[in-house]
């Protein structure tokens, strides 16, 4: 039987404004959860039901901010880069795929363009917008697994039946998160310092699934959190 063809979505290289690119984690994530992965450069929308006929399962990986435009706001002054092609893809390609019920697990810019796609909001930079918040915007340049704080995950939710814990550690490189759920979104997983959304997933679907944290960082470390790409391959078996 072959693996199912899980697609990643690509972010742009800073550097380089015409090179794609995607770190070799995700990859290497769900190789080893037994998916076939495949990269997803932005296309038209035109395109995007042909691609999503090649695919069993999607994820949506993290990287730029998301134009504030998309879900009614104005830039706020620290707004980080927004590449608005990339974003016009995957929001097509995120309520496409939720039309057809497609397993999706959203990794952290990808949780919020998940939110965004059903009609949420975001908080467009936690340290200046959220009262009491905690420190989420680490240096990406430090080793990708090293944990920064702690998530609760709500009882009830799949998160939890996926992690089998109440609380877990996480590493954390993002300023922008969940503000308003979209419709049919649930939280499943709070920071415990400062509640801001770590988690959402969509109950009625299949398998919908975001989570705010980089979890495809640990595929090769002891302590890792491999079922969320278990469950997502598994669920688009």
């Amino acid at each position: 039987m072959s693996p199912p063809t899980i697609g990643i979505t690509l972010s742009y290289d800073h550097r380089r404004a015409e090179l794609h690119a995607l770190r070799q984690d995700y990859v290497r994530a769900v190789e080893k959860a037994g998916g076939l992965p495949v990269a997803l450069a932005p296309v038209s929308e035109a395109l995007v039901e042909p691609l999503l006929d090649a695919l069993d399962g999607l994820i949506l990986s993290g990287g730029s901010d998301v134009d504030p435009a998309l879900f009614g706001a104005q830039p706020h002054p620290r707004l980080g880069r927004v590449v608005r092609e990339r974003d016009d893809f995957e929001l097509a390609l995120t309520r496409k795929a939720l039309a057809r019920d497609l397993p999706i697990l959203a990794i952290c810019r990808g949780q919020q363009v998940l939110n965004v796609a059903m009609g949420g909001t975001l908080i467009q930079d936690i340290a200046s917008e959220w009262k009491g918040s905690a420190a989420h915007d680490y240096d990406s340049r430090r080793q990708r697994w090293l944990l920064a704080h702690e998530v609760r995950i709500l009882p009830g939710t799949r998160l939890r039946e996926i992690l089998g814990k109440d609380a877990v550690a996480v590493n954390s490189f993002h300023h922008q998160a969940v503000k308003d759920l979209g419709a049919g979104l649930v939280v499943s997983g709070l920071a415990s310092e400062d509640r801001i959304i770590e988690g959402v997933e969509k109950p009625s679907a299949r398998f919908v699934l975001g989570v705010q944290w980089h979890p495809e960082s640990f595929w090769n470390q002891s302590d890792s959190f491999q079922t969320l790409f278990e469950a997502v391959v598994r669920a688009s078996a």
